[in-house]
């Protein structure tokens, strides 16, 4: 595996108290760290070294959809099941939560596994690393993972088909994105239980949130739009017009930046990422980077995001500021989830 040269690249939460996005707040100025992308076609974790452009990989047992950096950086969780690429024939697989310790300039190291229900789409987790809270799609549910027993101890009943998920930036609440009935599904956490659920629109696939919490934006696959919520009132205030089929959005450590990547279809792959003012709700930028545009991260300092390629089997860095495709990295098959450490 191997950074593409500059002549071969295409064309052109924050603060959580308890959850992931802790990491992004104690980030260096710089872009540094390594990007962990979930390599569902190979069955394998690539790890790219922000500061050598190296690339380690380590194989897993199941096909992986989603990756994330827990606490620090120095553990990962993994879902995914023993199927192919995008869980297909997951009904006779049975889903795993793999989790990894993160050595700096090396390939992870695979520490535990743990049953997590029949098809897990995606993962977050508190600080600490102590609970892994996953989508079930199969189940209908948000599972709750003690990783220290390494068993699901709740299951909470959600939405139609869960599958992306992000807890809210105080920590008390997870949403989840439920793709076959149009809904957000707002899980309590202390309570354990949906507190709400809300209609979004056709085929929503994930959920990211300003850092301050007062709005969440979720994907709608099948209108070709980004749904705008208030935290508060649970309403949605408008939906933009993005890219096709958006699949996962990420916002800027400022507030003032949503980046959506824009996977397309099996057979009409979309190849751009949006970049969305959110002050005016507009797509100030579109980004050429590969075909099947699917996963999307900003690093913790916010100079650079990241969006994996489906079917290049890329990872694309975006300088913020410009714009502009910055490298390309090749990495395992069906890049899917993407995640950043400071580590």
């Amino acid at each position: 595996m191997s950074v593409l040269p500059r002549r071969d690249l295409p064309l052109l939460l924050a603060g959580a108290g308890l959850f992931l996005a802790a990491p992004a707040a104690r980030a260096a100025e710089n872009c540094v760290g390594t990007i962990f992308t979930a390599d569902e076609g190979s069955a394998s974790i690539s790890a790219v070294d922000l500061a050598s452009g190296r690339i380690s990989t380590v194989a897993v047992s199941v096909s992986p959809h989603n990756v994330q950096a827990v606490g620090d950086g120095r553990r990962l969780f993994v879902v995914g099941t023993a199927a192919g690429a995008h869980g297909s024939d997951h009904a006779r697989a049975e889903g795993r939560l793999v989790v990894l310790d993160t050595v700096p300039g090396a390939a992870p190291r695979v520490v535990a596994e743990i049953p997590a229900g029949r098809h897990p789409g995606h993962v977050v987790a508190d600080a600490a690393g102590e609970r892994a809270f996953i989508s079930d799609s199969e189940a209908d549910a948000l599972l709750v993972v003690d990783v220290a027993a390494r068993r699901v101890v709740a299951s909470v009943p959600v939405g139609d088909y869960p599958h992306g998920l992000r807890p809210s930036p105080d920590g008390r609440e997870v949403w989840l994105a439920n793709v076959k009935d149009g809904t957000v599904s707002v899980v309590d956490v202390a309570a354990g239980r949906e507190a709400a659920r809300i209609q979004v629109g056709p085929a929503p696939v994930q959920v990211g949130f300003l850092p301050d919490g007062s709005r969440a934006y979720v994907s709608l696959r099948d209108a070709n739009a980004v749904a705008e919520i208030d935290t508060r009132s649970r309403r949605v205030l408008r939906r933009i017009p993005v890219g096709r089929g958006p699949i996962q959005v990420y916002a800027t450590p400022d507030g003032r930046l949503l980046y959506v990547a824009n996977e397309g279809t099996r057979r009409a792959p979309g190849t751009t990422a949006s970049v969305i003012d959110v002050a005016t709700g507009t797509v100030v930028a579109t980004i050429e980077t590969g075909r099947g545009a699917h996963g999307v991260v900003v690093c913790g300092a916010g100079t650079r995001a990241f969006v994996t390629n489906l079917y290049d089997d890329t990872l694309t860095e975006i300088d913020v500021a410009t714009q502009a495709v910055r490298r390309s990295f090749r990495v395992g098959r069906t890049p899917n989830g993407v995640t950043w450490s400071q580590s």
